[in-house]
């Protein structure tokens, strides 16, 4: 295991291991963009992760991981993520698994396997028995993982793409996303319905509820939330966030902090956006 502090570079497919494993603590870091030909399985146990891939952005919360193929570009920003964990396996490892990115479930089998994996160094034998069948029951766990998709796809029309703001931002009604643009709203609708399999309208509930989702796992208080995601006031967020995710903000905020019940709110929540994505 690498012990990464950080402000290190590290680079993946520097080294010829079957698997790697590296860990760090940040507060808040931005890789930047970035990709590399190895796989990577990224688990973090607190705080948030924003993962964007070209054509998507996914929300990495607690009890999930971030499947990443080799080769994809893909930026990750971290939020309050403390003792993150990483496994880059190459090619041949990681043809057994996923050839699309997808957060993934992270049940206790799982979790277990991935902290002596990643606490092992560069050079380990991963011939020897029993490393070798932890390893290979690790491929086994991850491609059997429930897909929990926490992503909103993006917009591929460059006309509509650079008109939006950036990701912690509101993105505009729809008559001024058209005026600045320069399309009319039906080609804006179209256009949209074409690229993120959405109208625009329900684009933007879903980006509502995503940056949401974002923030109250950060820790901040419901009324800031609603403040953040254009609302007058708390009680139509709280109506808007209970429709979208079946749980009130107050309540996913306890549950993701694992007062109990946290399986059952993300479960709603990922539901919901499965529906739209």
């Amino acid at each position: 295991m690498a012990w990464l502090q950080p402000d290190a570079h590290f680079d993946a497919d520097a080294w010829d291991a079957p698997v790697l494993g590296i860990a760090s603590s940040l507060a808040d870091h931005d890789s930047g963009w970035h990709q590399h030909a190895r796989a990577q399985l990224l688990y973090t146990r607190q705080g948030c992760t924003r993962l964007t891939f070209g054509d998507r952005i996914s929300l990495l919360p607690p009890s999930r991981a971030a499947w990443i193929p080799g080769g994809l570009r893909h930026r990750a920003q971290m939020r309050q993520a403390v003792d993150y964990r990483s496994l880059y396996f190459d090619t041949t490892l990681s043809a057994q698994l996923p050839q699309q990115p997808a957060i993934i479930g992270v049940g206790p089998l799982l979790q277990a396997l991935l902290e002596p994996i990643a606490q092992a160094p560069f050079d380990h034998d991963w011939q020897v028995p029993r490393a070798h069948h932890r390893l290979a029951l690790c491929l086994l766990e991850i491609a059997a993982a429930p897909v929990a998709p926490m992503d909103l796809p993006l917009p591929h029309d460059p006309r509509i793409a650079r008109c939006l703001p950036l990701a912690e931002h509101l993105p505009p009604e729809l008559g001024e996303l058209a005026a600045r643009t320069g399309l009319s709203v039906r080609t804006v609708g179209r256009l949209m319905q074409r690229d993120t399999g959405m109208g625009y309208q329900a684009w933007r509930q879903q980006w509502r509820l995503m940056r949401a989702m974002e923030l109250l796992l950060l820790g901040h208080r419901v009324a800031h939330v609603a403040q953040d995601t254009g609302f007058s006031a708390e009680s139509p967020f709280i109506a808007f966030f209970r429709s979208m995710a079946g749980t009130t903000p107050a309540a996913f905020q306890r549950h993701a902090k694992g007062d109990g019940g946290d399986q059952v709110a993300f479960a709603r929540l990922t539901h919901s956006l499965a529906k739209t994505t």
